[in-house]
């Protein structure tokens, strides 16, 4: 199975791009992994949100093959504790999924097209945090995932 994570613009800071980087790299030990920016919308003053929603949703939906999972992480999503986590990435990888593609969207969420074409939504937290950050929560937990399959010693409970 690939592992993709689909993003709207490209994080610019420094500190945790770094760090973004680093938790890729360990992936790659376990999973064939690849994250994807689709560069930000440009004068989007001109344009409305829902107009925004359409257009950042036609350049997710571009890079979706026809039999990839799309899994939208969503502030309306399940959340699930760490373990779970893990398990629901073993049910895929059980199922013999090709593609599982975790998509971050624009500022304003997803456009309609794109949570009808969705198979799930899952939610890092309560809380709201940046674009950017969610990137790092988001490697981070699939590193995590991938150590509490193998019984490695990185969580701990």
């Amino acid at each position: 199975m690939k592992i993709k994570l689909l993003v709207v613009g490209k994080t610019d800071h420094k500190g945790l791009q770094a760090m973004i980087s680093e938790y890729q790299k360990r992936l790659q030990h376990y999973i064939k992994f690849e994250l994807e920016v689709i560069p930000a919308l440009k004068s989007t003053k001109n344009l409305s949100i829902p107009e925004q929603l359409e257009k950042e949703g036609e350049a997710i939906l571009a890079r979706i093959g026809t039999t990839d999972v799309m899994v939208l992480l969503d502030e309306q999503g399940k959340q699930y504790p760490s373990i779970d986590f893990a398990n629901y990435l073993q049910k895929f990888m059980n199922a013999g999924t090709r593609q599982l593609v975790f998509v971050v969207g624009g500022p304003y969420g997803f456009s309609n097209t794109v949570y009808i074409r969705s198979q799930d939504k899952i939610s890092l937290s309560a809380m709201t945090f940046s674009h950017q950050m969610v990137r790092l929560f988001f490697v981070e937990q699939l590193y995590r995932g991938f150590t509490i399959l193998r019984n490695e010693p990185y969580h701990h409970q």
